[in-house]
């Protein structure tokens, strides 16, 4: 007979079990309930979008778009595209769904999303992200509502320190449009020193030039003006709007000028919360202000801010969690005892309690195995016990015993 060959996991995925996967859990537990304190609603959306949505919205000059998008044909001969975000979808489902009736929107999400590139540490094809967005709020107290939801979340993981908030204004259209024309003039006037990628987005996106890590771009890229000098009174004072929000907040913040957001639709503010603590990918949760998108879709104009992080790399900063604990662990011993014990396990559970069943091995072992589960007792059942009607209540951390009637067992762990 042939050998049947073990599949691989695929390059790029991850199979999260363990301590891996109680940091992960703590990241979305902890979200769900920062989330829930500042009244975001929670909302889902597909994992897949007609590649258009993304391409529209994310920008096709983009990395993502143009190399790391997983996109291919339905059998309907559809162009499909795994999401490698949140926003666009939200967007897409904000337009199609006529939420707009319920504007301001206050939404928050998490789940899969996918980029073909190289797999690093914290850094996979497949990866997790959190999702915060407001729609529907033009008012710069958006901006300060979400930044100060993501400081609290970080400071709620207990991962704050050394996480820096980086923050940018990109002003209002017009001062978009003075700084764009500024700088793609710097940057002709260098046109033969730039990187190949940049001299695309010369063409295309010039603001991203800003972020390039190649050697050949940064001292071009650092000597390029300002923003400053092209801020209308309008954009300034929103700006001005949004560090005194954060300062009342008590969220420290540092001003960064080169932060950017290269596409079109992006105004106002841009922010990252960085450290150094993961090595070069520094960035663990970032957002901005996109009053421009849900136009460039195809809807009327609508403001939205957002933010998005990796959970993967935040749950890389988290100190090692501690083991969940549950109620008890019964410990049957004998056939009648281990039958009695398969109701006793399912009135506790449906009682509230958090209680396992050790079926196997000697007294020792079951004990020992109520204590790797992190139980707070063991519930001893044996013929005698059967025969009186009480069951044995060890409490494992101090190995002291007591015999509670099976009918009181409940309240007795309680």
């Amino acid at each position: 007979m042939a050998r049947i060959e073990t599949p691989r996991r695929v390059r790029g995925t991850q199979d999260i079990f363990g301590e891996e996967q109680r940091r992960f859990g703590h990241v979305l537990d902890t979200f769900d309930r920062v989330r829930r304190l500042y009244c975001f609603g929670r909302v889902e959306v597909p994992v897949f979008e007609d590649t258009a949505v993304f391409a529209r919205s994310i920008g096709e000059t983009t990395d993502v778009v143009s190399k790391e998008m997983y996109t291919f044909p339905d059998r309907g001969g559809d162009s499909l595209t795994l999401r490698p975000e949140f926003t666009a979808g939200i967007a897409r489902a904000f337009l199609t769904e006529g939420w707009q009736q319920h504007a301001p929107l206050k939404l928050a999400t998490s789940g899969a999303v996918f980029r073909y590139e190289r797999p690093q540490k914290g850094r996979y094809r497949q990866f997790h992200q959190i999702d915060a967005e407001i729609l529907g709020a033009a008012e710069p107290a958006a901006d300060v509502e979400l930044l100060v939801m993501a400081d609290q979340l970080l400071r709620e993981l207990g991962i704050a320190d050394g996480v820096t908030l980086q923050l940018n204004t990109l002003g209002d259209a017009a001062t978009r449009d003075a700084w764009r024309a500024a700088l793609v003039a710097h940057f002709e006037g260098h046109r033969g020193d730039l990187s190949e990628d940049s001299l695309v987005r010369l063409d295309k996106n010039p603001m991203r030039i800003l972020d390039s890590k190649d050697p050949r771009d940064r001292g071009i890229a650092d000597a390029a003006p300002d923003i400053d000098a092209f801020l209308t009174d309008e954009g300034r004072a929103f700006f001005d709007a949004v560090t005194a929000g954060l300062d009342a907040a008590g969220v420290a913040w540092t001003r960064n000028p080169r932060l950017v957001r290269g596409l079109d639709y992006y105004r106002h503010t841009a922010f990252e919360f960085v450290t150094d603590r993961l090595g070069a990918q520094g960035t663990v949760l970032a957002g901005g202000r996109y009053d421009g998108l849900i136009e460039s879709l195809g809807g009327a104009p609508t403001p939205g801010v957002g933010w998005a992080a990796g959970v993967e790399r935040l749950a890389m900063l988290l100190e090692e969690p501690a083991l969940p604990t549950i109620d008890a662990v019964i410990v049957p011993m004998g056939a009648p005892a281990e039958t009695r014990a398969t109701g006793l396990l399912a009135a506790l559970r449906r009682a509230g309690l958090a209680v396992d069943m050790a079926y196997k091995g000697k007294m020792k072992q079951r004990l020992a195995k109520a204590d790797a589960l992190g139980a707070r007792h063991a519930l001893i059942l044996g013929d005698d016990e059967l025969a009186a009607g009480v069951v044995q209540v060890k409490t494992l951390a101090s190995g002291e015993q007591r015999q509670v009637a099976l009918g009181d067992v409940a309240e007795a762990l309680r």
